[in-house]
């Protein structure tokens, strides 16, 4: 059935621009938190009405997999979030797959096969650049593809690694439409306003070398020298990170009064790293938390729950730095080495995402004072201000210039293992922490009809209950359990080997596969496996 759906002013345009778009590619840069996704989705309808075919969608984390494939659900699009080249056909009742980068990269064939003819979304585009084989593969798995959707959170250079279907001008990418965070500000109901606390600090390390230094965030040093300083501050065994985290913690309680489950996340520098300011926060600040290291198997189903919950605390490293839609997040303490422009703006992102229905909800990331995160936060907070219609401040203050000068492009710092680095000291000193409160205009409760847009109907398919929002993919996980159970206990009581079962129930239920059984036909299967059991 067709649906309507309603779209913010800026996704209604650029659906226009996109559809009035005549080439195959259209690049959308849009903030975080501003509905990329709603605005993909409600395009690939568009597209699949004109002319029926498989939807893929390629993200950065097997994380996100499962986060596309609901909300494609709201839709009425049916994602595949468990597909691999081996599962065979697509099931009937499935309109396409989505998949991740690093799959792409490992069967770009098999995704060529799957997309020929295909439209194709690849959220958060930039992340094709970060290996070379990544953009060649979306080439040979893409380029038969009938349209492609790219998707950015902010804008991106092509640097030394161009990305395929992406125009370039000057190594700058080249958007079809963009929406940048000091706009949706100024419309309100899109973002929050974000502002940036930041702590000064005293630190003494010793470095690889062997050579001690001691410096604070004011004093000039070339690019290594500041990353060993940066790393000194953010050490487990310093006094300067428990302070920044008792401070980001008061503010995180202080929010919590008028908005009781506000969370907090922390964007650790690595696994270790994140389990020992996990335990600083519980020990220390008697607070709840939650881990979430790519290491562990659990720890998408751990960023589910605490979305769901109402617990204060997440750390992580890098598997919330973008795309995962959290709104409940108010609070981010910067704790991480990493000082690239992008990096940092899409730590920012996981805190603007608007909550309907709160009038106050400015958020706060806490930052070192160091000045490549100084100047990155000043260029969005200029953005803010000017949205919001404060008076004119001074201009951000420009990098320092040392031995070597600052690029805002330079890469993560990497440092040897086994040197002779080491923290000495870490004092937090001179801290701006400005808790600014905005209070936003009234959300006009009438909804505009010139952004309410009748979508076409998606191309029929196997019909399916409804499962609660739920989407079939993890209908299907947990009917595949329950038919793995059943065979199971029909090879204990029938001495029937596994293959024996498994052909007999897919014989009756009308299957080649189990992996390419639609609900229907997944649920008749656990019918029979059932009745057969009944009969032993």
């Amino acid at each position: 059935m067709p649906r309507a759906i309603r779209l913010r002013p800026w996704q209604r345009v650029a659906l226009d621009r996109l559809i009035a778009s005549e080439g195959a590619d259209f690049l959308a840069v849009a903030t975080p938190g501003a509905g990329k996704t709603t605005f993909a989705l409600a395009a690939a309808r568009h597209w699949l009405a004109e002319r029926p075919g498989p939807l893929v969608v390629v993200v950065p984390t097997a994380h996100l997999k499962a986060q596309w494939a609901r909300a494609a659900v709201a839709l009425d699009l049916h994602l595949e979030a468990s597909w691999t080249p081996s599962r065979g056909r697509l099931p009937g009742d499935m309109h396409g797959i989505v998949t991740t980068y690093q799959q792409v990269s490992a069967a770009p064939q098999a995704l060529a096969k799957v997309s020929r003819g295909a439209v194709v979304i690849l959220d958060e585009v930039h992340h094709a650049g970060d290996e070379r084989a990544w953009g060649e593969a979306l080439l040979a798995a893409f380029a038969n593809a009938r349209r492609r959707l790219s998707l950015s959170g902010t804008p991106f250079r092509s640097d030394t690694r161009s990305i395929p279907f992406i125009r370039y001008t000057e190594d700058e990418a080249q958007p079809d439409y963009e929406y940048g965070y000091g706009p949706a500000l100024a419309d309100h109901h899109v973002v929050r306003p974000v502002y940036f606390p930041r702590t000064g600090g005293e630190m003494e390390w010793s470095a690889p070398d062997g050579s001690l230094w001691s410096a604070s965030f004011d004093d000039a040093l070339a690019q290594s020298r500041a990353n060993q300083r940066l790393r000194s501050a953010l050490s487990l065994e310093g006094e300067w990170l428990p302070e920044v985290l008792r401070a980001a913690h008061q503010r995180l309680r202080t929010i919590r009064e008028h908005h009781p489950d506000a969370g907090g996340l922390v964007i650790a520098t690595d696994q270790e790293h994140a389990r020992g300011v996990a335990k600083l926060i519980v020990e220390q600040l008697r607070a709840r938390c939650v881990v979430a290291t790519s290491d562990d198997p659990d720890a998408s189903a751990k960023i589910l729950g605490y979305a769901a919950s109402d617990t204060p605390w997440l750390v992580a490293v890098r598997m919330v730095s973008e795309g995962v839609d959290i709104p409940r997040l108010r609070v981010g303490v910067f704790a991480t080495t990493t000082t690239t422009e992008l990096f940092f703006r899409q730590a920012v992102g996981r805190l603007v995402r608007y909550q309907s229905g709160l009038r106050r909800q400015s958020a706060y990331l806490f930052i070192p004072d160091d000045v490549r995160l100084r100047t990155q936060a000043a260029q969005i907070a200029d953005d803010r201000r000017h949205s919001l219609k404060k008076s004119a401040l001074e201009r951000p203050e420009l990098p320092y210039e040392g031995d070597e000068a600052f690029d805002a492009r330079d890469e993560e710092p990497t440092f040897e293992q086994g040197s002779l680095f080491a923290v000495i000291s870490a004092v937090a000193t001179a801290a701006e922490h400005h808790f600014d409160e905005v209070e936003l205009p009234a959300e006009n409760a009438e909804e505009d009809p010139a952004l309410v847009l009748n979508l076409p109907a998606p191309p029929p398919l196997a019909a399916a209950a409804g499962y609660d929002g739920r989407s079939r993919t993890e209908v299907k996980e947990q009917l595949r359990l329950r038919n793995a159970e059943v065979v199971r206990a029909l090879v204990h009581h029938t001495g029937l080997s596994h293959a024996q079962v498994n052909g007999e129930l897919n014989r009756l239920a009308g299957l080649r596969r189990v992996t390419e059984a639609t609900i229907g036909q997944l649920e008749k299967r656990l019918d029979l496996g059932e009745r057969w059991f009944a009969r032993r």
